[in-house]
């Protein structure tokens, strides 16, 4: 087969797995992820360098449709919140990989860190219906910070190992990065106060959703090309442009033509590439001291996450700590980076991998069945 048919058989089977899961109440992703641990299997001679292209342009949608569905007050509002939790987590789970690289501290621990520490904003929309929509702002907002904060620590490390920088040149990276951020959100809040009704009315005149779309794909490829060019990981661009245009913004009826094109790309082709080739990738080392990793990891954070996010509730709390643990297959994809790269060992990145697909299968069903007991009693 050529590229065009390992897409087309890649699609159709995690389409049909996902289906397959949503009827058992599980979410569609795990079994997109699924089909891609069998199809790695059964298919051979894959096209490696298209279908990673392909996968990349799963993380750059599936980022733009996460910026989607927040407004950046929401996440400035979420991230009171959700930032404590997310360095609290972060540290914790730096001083977890410790006794695993013998108390060295090194790369190793730290890109580890930053992926155990990850919720996945396109997972966390999709266990929206099982853990509740009422703590969703304070989980994205979480997601979104642990996401953007696991690749920007990855491609720190990356130009710090191979580039020999200096502390001080590391600083003015971070430093960088920051103003970048900071740059794009004023500009955004600035165009929001002076020139929303302009957009808007020039966004009306556009003929054909097409058009609409077109539009987004240059903001959004433009600024995912600076970001990827300052030395940050080109979905941070995608995600900000999708931030930048709320309803607010854009006016509700482009809103929903620009967020129906995208959600339906997204999920309907690369998001299921995307989930497919992460699990066809999946490469890791099954052993007593994997498990017990995978086992005390995902306990402490489970409850370290409780505690932080605690209500009256104990179902509530439950859901809400299994939804912000649900870790992430973009944890996969830091991984890979970071091991292709040099700059995270062999053995490092599969106790990663492990608990990447572990915590997010395990977190599913914990939520699942939080929401199955409490649809019981009602």
């Amino acid at each position: 087969m050529d590229v065009i048919g390992y897409i087309f058989v890649i699609i159709a089977v995690a389409r049909v797995l996902a289906e397959i899961f949503e009827r058992f109440n599980y979410p569609g992703f795990l079994g997109e992820i699924t089909a891609g641990l069998f199809l790695g299997i059964v298919l051979h001679d894959l096209p490696k360098e298209d279908m990673s292209l392909l996968a990349e342009l799963g993380v750059f949608f599936l980022m733009l449709y996460a910026g989607l569905e927040l407004t950046p007050e929401e996440v400035r509002l979420g991230g009171r919140k959700s930032a404590p939790i997310y360095a609290v987590t972060l540290v914790v789970m730096f001083l977890l990989t410790l006794p695993f690289t013998d108390y060295n501290v090194g790369p190793d621990n730290i890109i580890v860190a930053s992926i155990l520490a990850v919720a996945s904003a396109p997972i966390v929309l999709r266990l929206e219906r099982f853990f509740g929509s009422d703590f969703l702002h304070i989980a994205l907002s979480y997601a979104v910070i642990s996401e953007v904060g696991a690749l920007v620590i990855l491609y720190l490390l990356i130009n710090f190992e191979l580039h020999h920088l200096s502390y001080f040149e590391l600083a003015l990276e971070v430093v960088k990065d920051a103003v970048f951020l900071g740059l794009v959100l004023g500009v955004n809040y600035w165009i929001g106060i002076k020139h929303k009704l302009w957009i808007i009315t020039r966004l009306r005149r556009l003929r054909s959703d097409e058009a609409v779309f077109g539009v987004v794909m240059i903001v959004a490829t433009s600024l995912g090309l600076i970001s990827e060019e300052i030395g940050l990981h080109f979905s941070i661009g995608a995600f900000l442009v999708g931030l930048m245009l709320h309803s607010d913004l854009m006016g509700t009826k482009q809103y929903e033509r620009v967020h129906t094109i995208i959600s339906g790309i997204t999920y309907g082709i690369f998001a299921p590439i995307f989930f497919a080739w992460r699990g066809i990738n999946f490469e890791t080392e099954f052993s007593q001291e994997v498990l017990y990793f995978f086992a005390v990891i995902y306990v402490i954070r489970l409850f370290l996450t409780l505690i932080l996010v605690w209500e009256s509730d104990v179902k509530t709390s439950l859901a809400r700590a299994a939804g912000i643990a649900s870790f992430g297959v973009l944890g996969l994809l830091v991984g890979e980076v970071g091991y292709s790269y040099g700059v995270l060992s062999e053995h490092m990145y599969a106790l990663a991998s492990l608990a990447s697909i572990l915590g997010i299968f395990v977190s599913a069903s914990l939520g699942r069945a939080v929401h199955t007991a409490s649809f019981r009693k009602t």
